[in-house]
């Protein structure tokens, strides 16, 4: 009989299909996991309510949950919003390594509301703050393309949400 930890482990081997570098855990889309008599029911919310991976990372879920000799109930959950505050401390270091640069969590006794900072992302490579958003329009929507004016390398961010 399958147990919570080894579908946690088992999805956190799932890369997540536009930045490979991270698990669909360490990005924080899958909200819950449930485990009771031979099924798995996963919730989980993508990043993007328009996200064009929706399919595969639910596919991808749900092939490895049957590896594992369990039915799969992979549910997508829209009624809450992804934030980047729930992408893994591992996984924020994993993007940074890899030229991302998602923005720093939020405090829950901060400010709740989105305070415009021209100084608020940081280069993932020289950690340099004289950064510049080059185009609101990445790859996908959920990301944007900077340019750090000290060591003239380009870096994505995701939006923060």
């Amino acid at each position: 009989m399958v147990t919570e930890a080894e579908v946690w482990s088992a999805l956190a081997e799932i890369p997540d299909p536009e930045i490979p570098v991270v698990s669909v855990v360490d990005l924080g889309v899958i909200r819950g996991i449930e485990v009771e008599d031979g099924r798995v029911r996963v919730e989980f919310t993508p990043t993007f309510l328009g996200c064009p991976a929706l399919e595969t990372m639910r596919e991808q879920m749900s092939h490895r949950i049957a590896e594992l000799g369990a039915v799969p109930e992979v549910e997508v959950v829209l009624d809450d919003s992804w934030s980047t505050d729930r992408i893994t401390p591992e996984g924020r270091e994993k993007l940074r390594a890899s030229g991302f640069s998602p923005p720093a969590p939020r405090t829950p006794d901060g400010p709740k509301l989105v305070q415009l900072e021209s100084k608020a992302f940081r280069c993932p490579y020289c950690g340099s703050r004289a950064t510049a958003l080059e185009n609101i329009f990445g790859p996908t929507p959920c990301r944007s393309l900077r340019y750090c004016r000290s060591c003239r390398q380009p870096f994505e961010q995701f939006k923060t949400i």
